[in-house]
């Protein structure tokens, strides 16, 4: 699909800073009463929609409660990144939505385009948000079989910032379940094409509210597979994904007794427990304790917020 909007630009910009923390909280823009604690939520970033959750009789009205909100918000302040994501970008909705983004010269710290097939449909809105704001990331969200074939051309986009996973649309798309088994492939796909050009894949999210027990084992798989976070329907979901990227006790002692082994080498090759410690892993074991020390300071937000 080629998007018909305008490109302001043929710059790319350069992407900002991935958020801190793997949460997502994704709130329908019909809801403006939501916003604000989807904010104050602890999540790294408060995703506001304007697609799947608004009817087709309802998308002005929250187009317009969406930037209204986005407008009240200081570039300097402190708290979650707030994102939009917007209508398919090849319909008069999306086109719609980046219009009256530049037109009242409001932006979001990111776009979330949706049904992302190829460069096509992400490269017009990069340029645009180049030329009129370019600190506002723009993710693609990956949600058809199509994508997953095309990712290697999606990801090259330059001044893309991340993709993220669409569950729900693939599985329709595919004739397959919303299970572990039927979405290892395209969630490994996904991840390793992210990884291949260096920005962060978020996972989908889970959908069953009240079976918080699937929602740990769903997000620990995609911890497994190198996803970078994952997206929360409710705030209650938000602690068991904070809680299932951070690392246990056990791999954060054994993460930092391979930093004090490397601390006390001059070469470098050296052991840590009885294995061989070199380069790669001692850039693995910082990342653990980065973990970690992000989930103290969602613990400590989120205490602050209640």
């Amino acid at each position: 699909m080629q998007s018909s909007l305008n490109p302001a630009s043929s710059a790319s910009p350069t992407p900002a800073a991935r958020p801190g923390s793997p949460t997502w909280l994704v709130t329908p823009g019909i809801v403006p009463a939501r916003f604000a604690t989807a904010v104050a939520s602890g999540a790294a970033v408060a995703l506001l929609d304007l697609e799947d959750s608004v009817p087709a009789e309802a998308k002005a009205v929250a187009r317009a409660s969406v930037l209204a909100f986005v407008g009240t918000r200081s570039a300097d302040e402190a708290g979650p990144l707030v994102g939009v994501r917007i209508n398919v970008v090849d319909g008069a909705e999306g086109r719609r939505d980046v219009a009256a983004m530049t037109e009242r010269n409001v932006w979001p710290d990111l776009i979330l385009v949706p049904k992302v097939e190829s460069s096509l449909d992400i490269g017009a809105v990069v340029r645009t948000v180049a030329g009129a704001h370019p600190t506002t990331q723009v993710w693609a969200l990956i949600e058809s079989p199509q994508a997953i074939v095309g990712l290697s051309d999606i990801v090259q986009t330059p001044g893309l910032a991340g993709v993220l996973f669409g569950a729900a649309d693939y599985a329709a798309a595919a004739g397959c379940r919303i299970t572990s088994r039927a979405l290892w492939y395209p969630r490994s796909q996904l991840v390793t094409a992210a990884a291949a050009v260096g920005i962060p894949a978020i996972d989908s999210p889970f959908f069953a509210l009240d079976d918080m027990e699937a929602l740990r084992r769903e997000t620990l798989e995609a911890v497994e597979l190198g996803f970078a976070g994952k997206v929360a329907i409710h705030p209650r979901q938000l602690p068991v994904i904070e809680e299932a990227f951070a690392p246990s006790p056990r791999e954060l002692e054994a993460a930092r007794a391979v930093l004090a082994a490397a601390d006390r080498a001059s070469a470098g090759v050296t052991t840590a427990e009885g294995a061989m410690v070199g380069p790669p892993l001692v850039a693995a074991a910082r990342a653990v304790v980065r973990r970690a020390d992000r989930a103290l300071r969602f613990t400590t937000q989120t205490a602050k917020v209640r």
